[in-house]
């Protein structure tokens, strides 16, 4: 069965898995697939190629289902902490320019915010010339 494995993406235990996974398994929570170098014991993003088995071939992207022969699911492939990070760095980025990270704002709502921008920039000129 599946040793304790859980997603790689949103750590949702893989319940009813058949080792060796299949190329086309996906986690039932988040849909992802899970045949990925970040599933794999030999993932390691501080060597060439983010893998440490030589003699497996280059694959380019990580997240995505491969045909990798060396692939060998790791328990506690989940980081929740990479998706802290991810979150807190768009929240920076988000203050840096004066938006407010939780206002999910919309299309329209960021045009009416250009639009004002705009206006406050060059003396609000409302004739829509």
């Amino acid at each position: 069965m599946n040793k304790g494995l859980s997603c790689w993406k949103c750590g949702a235990e893989l319940k009813g898995v058949i080792l060796p996974l299949s190329r086309r398994e996906l986690c039932a929570a988040c849909g992802a697939d899970q045949h990925v170098c970040k599933l794999c014991r030999h993932y390691d993003l501080r060597v060439a190629d983010m893998c440490r088995e030589d003699r497996a071939e280059q694959v380019s992207d990580k997240e995505r289902a491969n045909f990798c022969d060396y692939f060998d699911p790791m328990p506690g492939a989940y980081k929740p902490a990479q998706a802290a990070g991810a979150a807190a760095a768009q929240r920076q980025l988000a203050e840096l320019f004066g938006e407010s990270a939780a206002s999910d704002s919309g299309p329209a709502a960021d045009k009416d915010k250009a639009r004002a921008e705009l206006e406050k920039l060059f003396g609000g000129d409302k004739s829509g010339r």
